[in-house]
């Protein structure tokens, strides 16, 4: 049976996905890992990647050479796709050496629209919207996408918006606990590329979330003793939930937030920064609730390589 190997590298972490084919248009999983790697660190403000990020990166990338080539899997259906912090790193080169010598193949630096398609592929292919449209929410470290379509997952817009945990972090929110104004300022910073975006919001039937923001906030949100994958899928967040939770990671201290049940500790310093991104994109929803997926980019890039 054809097995695949996705791998997602963001601002804030890398994901491997093994899987193969259900029988019926779907995945089995065979392998699932995440590592917080940082590799955006300081790139937006630098322009390049920083030699401590590329070793952490090198370090996880040599972790799933080894259990993709234990899962048997064809360099042919291997796939590294690389997104926001590769579209802006100016030193790339040597990721992308790095990257070729330890997998054998070339990354992929996506587009932000080819992002977005992947991510509601996925995002769609494991849940069931409640009504149309359906908004699809992928808040990455550097860029948020924006996706809105059918339930049957016709793609009917798309956007990237340069506003992630981890940039909204860097640029605005220094310290923790949050100082008002900081906030403040970033929110105004959010509104404004929200308001800019082109995306109804107030005609959305249902709100998806996908990725670490989404999934984190679901974690923290069910009071989650530790991270549950099968319980946070699924999960529905309601919209005053959503702010209650920026509220109250706002007032911890990094380390308080780190010493949270669910909380990854590697996005301790700037799930903050995401929530508040949730926030500000759920006060335009008129819907009830964010749906939480855990099927995202991954599952979308698993999919197209069984497709090819």
């Amino acid at each position: 049976m054809t097995k695949v190997a996705a791998i997602d590298c963001g601002t804030n972490s890398i994901r491997l996905l093994i899987a193969e084919p259900n029988g019926s248009s779907g995945l089995i999983d065979l392998e699932r890992r995440l590592e917080i790697v940082r590799l955006g660190q300081g790139v937006d403000a630098n322009g390049e990647f920083h030699p401590d990020a590329l070793r952490r990166t090198f370090a996880a990338v040599d972790e799933y050479a080894g259990l993709i080539k234990k899962a048997g899997v064809p360099v042919e259906k291997v796939h590294f796709v690389a997104t926001s912090a590769a579209r802006d790193a100016k030193n790339r080169d040597s990721f992308f050496a790095g990257i070729r010598q330890r997998l054998g193949v070339e990354p992929d630096v996506i587009s932000g629209e080819a992002e977005a398609r992947l991510s509601f592929v996925g995002a769609l292919s494991r849940v069931t919207p409640d009504n149309e449209p359906v908004l699809v929410m992928d808040i990455g470290g550097g860029s948020t996408e924006l996706i809105a379509g059918s339930a049957a997952g016709e793609m009917r817009s798309a956007i990237s918006l340069d506003i992630g945990s981890v940039r909204v972090t860097e640029r605005f929110l220094k310290q923790n606990p949050v100082a008002e104004n900081d906030l403040e300022q970033a929110a105004t910073y959010v509104d404004d590329l929200l308001a800019g975006s082109g995306v109804d919001f107030g005609g959305v039937g249902s709100w998806i979330g996908v990725a670490g923001t989404s999934t984190t906030l679901a974690g923290v949100y069910l009071k989650l003793e530790r991270y549950d994958r099968e319980r946070v899928h699924g999960a529905r967040i309601p919209l005053p939930a959503i702010a209650e939770l920026l509220h109250r990671l706002a007032g911890l201290t990094v380390e308080e937030i780190r010493a949270l049940p669910s909380m990854h500790p590697g996005r301790a310093d700037v799930i903050t920064g995401g929530a508040l991104v949730a926030t500000r994109i759920a006060a335009r929803m008129p819907v009830a609730d964010l749906l939480v997926s855990e099927s995202d980019i991954l599952d979308g890039i698993a999919l197209q390589l069984l497709d090819q």
